[in-house]
């Protein structure tokens, strides 16, 4: 696979209560030296969504309950003190290490025409796409930047310190990609958003050792996925 040669001893990855979210946290779990530390956040399902709350990820236990599999914690990405919080909290736990791997995965779609969009659906869209993943990189930072200062040699690797940012080809301004199946203008804009944050991090951060990067997944079968009409 294309990340044989990635070696993370800690990551964390936002949205990883279903879809593509899981799907990473699976991906590493399964990896023949899998982190040491997984941070897999989602909405707190009960809905106090600024409560910091770690438990075991359902279904995805090592063998003997999962002593070994590190916290799960519920971070609201629209809501800034729950970012800190939970900046804190993984900073708790990885003691005096970094984090090496931020995968800012959480994302919403509102299946509108450009002739229904609301001010409301763009921006609880914008919220969540693009300004969770600027909140999640300024609070990441100084533990991406002890990973980078851990880590010998000068180049920018996911395996030292990363930001991935999934985006989409949605955001492209020059592809107009499934426009005939899902107009979704709240989401394209805020994925081309999220496309020059990227840039802006990557020029902001490179300085700290911390490589800056916009992933498009390609099409995938989730439930957001799903909702794009494809079957």
């Amino acid at each position: 696979s294309s990340m044989a040669g990635l070696h993370v001893r800690s990551l964390l990855v936002t949205g990883a209560n279903r879809g593509l979210g899981l799907g990473f946290v699976q991906h590493f779990l399964r990896m023949p030296k899998p982190p040491q530390w997984i941070f897999a956040t989602c909405r707190d399902p009960k809905g106090q969504r600024a409560q910091m709350e770690w438990h075991g990820l359902r279904g995805l236990h090592h063998g003997d309950g999962g002593s070994d599999l590190p916290c799960v914690g519920s971070a609201e990405v629209a809501n800034p003190a729950s970012i800190k919080a939970a900046a804190a909290k993984v900073g708790e736990h990885l003691g005096g290490s970094g984090l090496n791997l931020l995968i800012n995965n959480a994302g919403m779609v509102k299946l509108n025409s450009l002739d229904t969009e609301t001010s409301e659906d763009m921006t609880e869209t914008y919220t969540t796409n693009t300004i969770g993943p600027l909140l999640m990189g300024q609070a990441f930072l100084p533990l991406l930047k002890k990973a980078a200062q851990g880590s010998p040699g000068s180049g920018l690797s996911c395996s030292k310190a990363a930001i991935v940012n999934m985006s989409s080809i949605g955001g492209s301004i020059a592809s107009s990609f499934g426009w005939d199946m899902m107009q979704v203008t709240s989401y394209r804009c805020s994925k081309a958003a999220l496309n020059m944050l990227s840039k802006c991090q990557s020029l902001a951060y490179r300085e700290h050792g911390v490589l800056c990067v916009a992933l498009h997944p390609g099409w995938v079968q989730t439930d957001m996925g799903s909702s794009a009409g494809h079957t």
